[in-house]
């Protein structure tokens, strides 16, 4: 797991973009704290840059940029390849040389002997820019499910990319404000792929890469995924169970994988719980696991912790978390976001103290929610057909007149399906960010709902509450705030339930046996109910969450009505304080004042 950078243009000036890409990488230094890299080809006009964190081959010989041993071609590497033993395999009996014993290699090899072929092989979480020595062409490579972030900029025949958005900035390549992203941020609680805060800058689609010709400074984006072929659907509830059981467990012992320490994030939930009573079972070393309680007892998990804690050997880390933590660590949590969020602070924590204990790469539980129904947003997606039955005139006088959480009525005045989205998971209505903000209304609607690029499902059901879930709220928020957040520790985060050939079995089984409308994640739980205490998964959903509404009403700075502009922020923030209006909002007009 590292942090990547680069320039390709067609006119390099070789020492002072060598400075550029250096300048990328130390601020992106936080994400590979072992190694640092450069690598420079005058003839293709290219340099790369790096920034490691060691996991897999520790030693000098996953040093990056790296290339094959004949140096056909070079690569700077971001992620882990789960399968890269068998893909080794394979590539040796097909003739291939190695030098090291790292995953990086295995992609170089594959490339060359099997072209573009190759990505859609990997099993894992990754980005990485490959140069083709041969044919003279660079290729940005994003993982299928979106895990690890990648952004790019083309700019008179010039592309630029990295980890992260700031690097852009600090290395004076992007610079100019993208105008949109304060209305995208409001309404969403993040600024929603492909854009970004920085003009023209973009965040490269999952399972794509980026093709560049180093000669004439063209692109192309292309999808390298398979088609999707409609496998039958798996009606048989034993069959599934089965399926289930073999997928999970196989996901979890390829991402156990590692030469550094490695643990689990123990929330005292469902997803979390099992994650280490099955790492527990293949781990031949014992397994160590963090967790973080509280003194609010409304927020603390560490009675459910403790029925997983008993069934497990191995370091047990522990960490109690108080406001004052927050109110300590609260500039550095803001630091360390690449982009505005509304989310990310828990995992900002856990980070931080799984580094603390000598983790350098955690299990985590993202993805089981939005695979098998855990949010509310799966029961309440059938009521957007009925309001969608109303005359949009009356849904709009009705979102004047309400309070929180109805005013969100009147995104159902445009049709459009990031509207429906936005009924279900959206921070402000748009008739608020336009107070807030001081522009018109018809600005935020355009903003929001002009374009309309994407295919997106079309029936009220769970499937598309999963696949809103999936593709909108995971891939947009949790999955870049816990990058973001846990690289900001130099730890890496793997995610099993979102294993490549898992997610294929999740996606065969018939919607009864998917999601349950009386229990969330029925399937996932009745298949480990052996396994699982009855207590960890027979109980309200609490999410892995820290007591914000009560520490940001605490915090002097946050909650202090003087500190923001708009009479509208005004009245939001005492709403705030007396405890009407949601955190993530006050939260989303500090980041928001702070900004401007």
């Amino acid at each position: 797991m590292c942090r990547i950078a680069g320039i390709v243009a067609q006119r390099l000036n070789l020492e002072e973009d060598r400075i550029k890409v250096n300048l990328m990488c130390d601020a992106m230094k936080h994400g590979g704290p072992d190694d640092a890299g450069i690598f420079s080809a005058a003839e293709a006009n290219l340099v790369f840059g790096h920034r490691r964190l060691s996991i897999i081959d520790l030693s000098s010989n996953g040093h990056q940029p790296m290339a094959d041993i004949d140096k056909r071609a070079w690569i700077t590497f971001n992620g882990e390849i789960y399968n890269y033993r068998e893909l080794k395999s394979e590539l040796i009996n097909a003739g291939a040389r190695f030098h090291s014993h790292t995953d990086t290699e295995v992609i170089i090899q594959a490339y060359l002997y099997w072209g573009t072929a190759a990505f859609k092989k990997l099993r894992g979480m990754f980005t990485f820019a490959i140069y083709d020595v041969t044919n003279v062409l660079t290729y940005l490579v994003r993982d299928t499910t979106g895990i690890k972030p990648l952004y790019y900029y083309i700019n008179n025949g010039q592309l630029s990319f990295a980890s992260e958005v700031k690097a852009f900035k600090t290395a004076g390549l992007a610079a100019e404000e993208n105008q949109d992203w304060l209305i995208k941020f409001l309404a969403f609680g993040h600024v929603p792929e492909p854009d970004t805060v920085l003009k023209n800058v973009y965040g490269l689609p999952k399972g794509h890469f980026l093709r560049w010709n180093n000669k004439d400074g063209t692109a192309a984006i292309l999808d390298y995924t398979k088609p999707v072929t409609n496998s039958a659907y798996i009606t048989d509830i034993i069959e599934a169970k089965k399926q289930i059981d073999s997928a999970l467990k196989m996901a979890i012992g390829r991402q156990l994988i590692a030469d550094a320490p490695i643990g689990v994030f123990l929330s005292g939930g469902i997803d979390s719980s099992l994650l280490t009573l099955l790492a527990a079972q293949q781990k031949t070393e014992q397994l160590k696991t963090v967790s973080i309680f509280f003194d609010e007892k409304k927020y603390d998990e560490s009675i459910y912790q403790q029925q997983i804690l008993r069934k497990t050997k191995g370091e047990k880390f522990t960490h109690l978390v108080k406001q004052r933590d927050f109110d300590e660590f609260f500039p550095d949590v803001l630091n360390a976001m690449d982009m505005p969020t509304t989310d990310g602070i828990n995992t900002w924590f856990i980070s931080k103290y799984a580094r603390q204990d000598g983790l350098k790469a955690v299990l985590s539980g993202i993805g089981a929610d939005e695979l098998f129904g855990g949010y509310p947003s799966f029961n309440r997606i059938k009521y957007i057909e009925y309001l969608r039955r109303v005359p949009a005139p009356l849904l709009k006088t009705i979102s004047h007149f309400v309070t929180d959480p109805f005013k969100k009525l009147s995104f159902l005045t445009c049709r459009h399906p990031l509207a429906d989205y936005l009924f279900l998971r959206g921070v402000f209505a748009p008739e608020d960010i336009a107070e807030i903000l001081n522009c018109d209304e018809g600005q935020v609607q355009n903003t929001l709902f002009a374009k309309n690029d994407h295919l997106y499902p079309v029936a009220y059901n769970k499937e598309q509450a999963s696949w809103f879930e999936t593709n909108l709220y995971m891939q947009n928020q949790l999955l870049r705030d816990t990058d973001v957040m846990s690289m900001s520790h130099g730890l890496e985060v793997r995610v099993p339930f979102l294993d490549e050939d898992f997610q294929r079995i999740v996606n065969r089984l018939t919607p009864q046996i998917r999601f349950d409308d009386n229990q969330p994640k029925k399937i996932l739980i009745d298949t480990f109910k052996d396994l699982l205490p009855a207590p960890v998964w027979n109980r309200p959903k609490m999410g892995f969450s820290l007591p914000l509404q009560q520490w940001m009403r605490n915090h002097a700075e946050l909650s202090n009505e003087g500190l923001y502009r708009s009479r509208k922020a005004k009245r939001i923030i005492r709403g705030f304080k007396s405890n009407t209006i949601h955190w993530s909002k006050a939260f989303a007009l500090y980041q928001i004042q702070m900004h401007a």
